[in-house]
């Protein structure tokens, strides 16, 4: 075979990388991007640290503090970084552990038993990626430093003073791009607060007693985390805008084989189900064995229950697991010593021996509970059955959603107006207000890739509703038909026939209203839309402003400022104001707001779902007071709310 490239590949085109020059050579490998979540993601890994110190029994107080100059500190009361001669590297461990990728206690099983830090290289990534790092461990009544710059020492480790205190110290400055800083990593460097407060709050719910402080010194917000009650508490706030059907949740935990399980659940007014599961702290957002013991469990158990006690007649529906979880707010936490994750990101526990363990032990210990505390299990039957009752109607009115295959457009919604390509992932549909603009949207779009979907007013709040009459409502119907790929349980990614959902409302408070209805069913229904990153938001402009030869769509009311500034006070510009998208003509709405080469749209992602629940449950719910208070505080907000 003719060889076509000349160029010679050899030994000299091996690069080898020397010590951390990996970790700044390829970041997203270590902390999955150099965006806002690689930056959130450093605080992340020195936590964590000190969480294995709190699992290990010997930290109980975690301080973040947040400071004006873009850098962020860490405090823990642990036993400190061993500050020790290493015997193999001859350099003070804690320096070993800094400077050295998967150096740490966290391999041979004697240094920490559980662990959430598991690959060894959390604080060694955090230094190799930080413009300055300086640690100090307090240890044998000694202080002890070393500081750092883009991971390599800037001078020996010293000890600096006398303490009584014990613990250890990371202070950090991301290394962030500027014109002054080419050679940096992170596209941003402003640590958010709400971020950060949602992660250490779940931390402090899942350790119990341990107290985590986050002190912001740009905005001055401080705040402390501290929950004695663990796994019951954070039940209590996933449901604390919801009525309980009992008012305290069930909990379960026990230890088998140096492996812990902690359960708790409780039922809400709500009709759907939170199960959040974690496994060494770790959000296992995919479930695993954990979960599938747990459900297997409940199912079994409560079905027993029901037949034994003759609360479940021959007539009636047999239970099956979404009955039972319908409302539920469930917290599954394990803590193990090998934990085996499937995939990089550690989403899903693959532990074969976890689901026996968690299967047995609820089982036997709800068992009990139902035995000693008839009135509540009856009010769990009767919910269920309820639920159970519904779904066979939703079985019904969901055969009629279902299309048989992709290409099968009969069975389409008569309105939706698709495309021509058949790839999902060079498709996309947008859901538009109205059948006024959604004819302007049909007369704009590029028909080979973009599908449209007028929408007929608000859409059904899924917040309040069940699923049978959710399935029932035309509307809902017509997007479920249109992407195909079914919903709940019945859902599949791999029939999504678009790879982009858009929701295109009006830039008014009504516009605002129906995409968050959109959203909220979305989120309960089809959350894995959301979580694959497969749902955006349309940005119309408010302002189009033109004088002569001058023309400019405007988005906002400071953009129609700056743009007025720039014009000049002399010249009186045309400024006309887009109260709909049916107001723009077709050619207006392509160029604005649906070519790809022009538009702007935010994708809609699920960082955060707890933030996504309570908030959703906010907006969405029955309580009126906390929706009240949401809306005074954020009142500034109201006119452009976005998810």
């Amino acid at each position: 075979m003719e060889n076509r490239n000349t160029e010679r590949y050899d030994e000299t085109q091996i690069q080898v990388l020397e010590g951390l020059e990996a970790v700044r050579k390829r970041p997203g490998m270590y902390i999955g991007s150099t965006d806002v979540r690689g930056l959130h993601h450093l605080v992340y890994e020195i936590v964590d640290n000190a969480i294995d110190e709190a699992l290990a029994g010997y930290c109980n107080t975690i301080t973040v503090t947040l400071r004006r100059d873009g850098s962020a500190s860490i405090l823990d009361n642990g036993r400190g970084f061993p500050v020790g001669i290493h015997p193999k590297v001859g350099r003070p461990a804690v320096e070993v552990c800094l400077t050295m990728l998967h150096a740490g206690g966290k391999f041979g099983g004697k240094g920490y038993k559980v662990s959430s830090g598991l690959h060894g290289v959390g604080a060694s990534v955090v230094n190799a990626l930080s413009k300055h790092l300086k640690v100090a461990v307090y240890q044998d009544g000694k202080v002890y430093e070393q500081e750092y710059e883009r991971g390599k020492p800037l001078g020996d480790l010293q000890v600096i003073g006398e303490t009584e205190e014990h613990g250890t110290l990371i202070h950090f400055l991301p290394d962030v791009k500027s014109e002054e800083n080419p050679e940096g990593v992170f596209e941003v460097g402003d640590f958010q607060y709400d971020t950060l407060k949602s992660r250490l709050r779940e931390m402090a719910f899942l350790n119990k007693g341990i107290r985590i402080r986050l002190i912001d010194e740009r905005s001055g917000h401080d705040h402390l985390f501290h929950y004695e009650g663990g796994i019951i508490e954070f039940v209590k706030y996933i449901n604390k805008n919801k009525e309980t059907l009992f008012p305290e949740p069930i909990y379960i935990q026990g230890t088998k084989n140096d492996a812990a399980v902690e359960v708790a659940f409780q039922y809400n007014d709500g009709y759907s189900e939170t199960i959040l599961t974690f496994a060494n702290n770790i959000n296992t957002i995919e479930g695993g064995t954990h979960l599938v013991g747990f459900k297997s469990a409940l199912t079994r158990v409560v079905n027993d229950y029901g037949k034994r006690y003759n609360l479940l007649k021959s007539s009636d529906v047999k239970l099956e697991g979404e009955d039972i979880r319908e409302g539920m707010a469930a917290i599954i936490s394990v803590n193990l010593i090998e934990p085996q994750f499937e995939g990089q990101t550690k989403t899903k526990l693959g532990n074969s021996e976890i689901r026996g363990l968690v299967e047995g032990m609820v089982a036997d210990k709800l068992g009990a509970y139902m035995e000693e505390n008839p009135a509540v299990s009856k009010a769990i039957l009767e919910r269920c059955l309820s639920a159970a009752r519904a779904r066979e109607a939703a079985r019904k009115a969901r055969d009629l959603t279902r299309r048989k295959t992709v290409l099968e457009s009969a069975s389409l919604p008569g309105k939706l107006a698709d495309c021509s390509e058949r790839d999902p992932r060079l498709c996309e549909i947008f859901l538009v207000e109205g059948n006024s603009a959604g004819g302007t949207a049909k007369g704009g779009r590029d028909r080979h890739f973009q599908a449209i979907l007028p929408l007929r007013g608000k859409i059904l709040n899924v917040e309040k509703t069940r699923v049978d009459k959710i399935l029932a409502n035309a509307e809902i119907k017509a997007m479920i038909t249109a992407f195909g790929c079914g919903i709940g349980e019945d859902f599949n990614a791999d029939k999504l026939r678009y790879h982009r959902i858009v929701c295109m409302t009006d830039a008014d408070v009504d516009g605002s209203h129906i995409r968050i209805l959109m959203l909220t069913f979305f989120y309960r229904y089809m959350r894995p839309l959301l979580e694959k990153g497969f749902v955006y938001i349309a940005q119309p402009p408010l302002y189009k402003v033109s004088r002569k030869n001058f023309e400019r769509y405007v988005y906002d009311e400071t953009a129609l400022e700056e743009t007025l500034k720039e014009i000049g006070s002399e010249p009186k510009p045309d400024i006309q104001r887009y109260k709909g998208l049916g107001e723009m003509n077709a050619e207006q709405l392509w160029v604005t707001t649906m070519n790809p080469e022009t538009r702007s749209m935010m994708r809609v992602s699920l960082e955060d779902a707890i933030s996504a629940e309570e908030i959703f449950t906010l907006l969405m719910g029955d309580k009126v007071e906390p929706r009240r208070d949401f809306i005074m505080e954020n009142s500034k907000l109201v006119v452009d709310l976005d998810v």
